[in-house]
């Protein structure tokens, strides 16, 4: 009877290892509220293409990010910069919350469609649909690089 029970208890143990396992290893996925700011876009569906240029001054350089409620956007986010930056899509307070929790973890690595992490030189991508009018806050969240002022806002208009 003993060893039964184990054999049940054993798949559940070895799942909550490899969540915690993951947790140390400083890897972060979802928990955000997507849904106020959009979904993941499907890239046959991407309407424009929109370069976004991170730089050292902590700043983002793009063009007014403007958008149409339901419109898919492609990001080029490229760095041009020396150190490591990347670009969250989120409410203003979920951004907030990650950049503490960034603060104390600066070496986490992310996985969400809504962000993407880029090293020095390089580009990556992020494909976003806009689902909803307002505002859709971004920002970088590297330690330090907010609080610097490293964020901004697309316009999301009604259709």
């Amino acid at each position: 009877m003993k060893s039964r029970n184990i054999l049940i208890a054993l798949p559940a143990v070895l799942l909550a290892m490899s969540g915690m396992s993951a947790m140390a290893a400083g890897k972060h996925a979802g928990g955000h509220d997507d849904e106020a700011v959009g979904k993941p876009g499907v890239a046959s569906k991407v309407s424009r293409t929109i370069t976004m240029d991170m730089t050292d001054d902590m700043r983002f350089h793009a063009p007014d990010v403007a958008a149409k409620q339901g419109e898919t956007i492609r990001f080029i986010v490229k760095n041009s910069g020396k150190v490591k930056h990347e670009m969250v899509l989120g409410t203003a307070k979920d951004l907030k919350d990650h950049y503490e929790v960034m603060k104390k973890n600066p070496e986490m690595e992310h996985a969400d469609a809504n962000m993407v992490t880029v090293a020095p030189g390089k580009s990556g991508e992020i494909i976003w649909q806009f689902t909803k009018a307002g505002k859709v806050d971004f920002a970088c969240l590297q330690p330090g690089h907010y609080d610097a002022g490293m964020k901004g806002l697309v316009h999301v208009a009604k259709k």
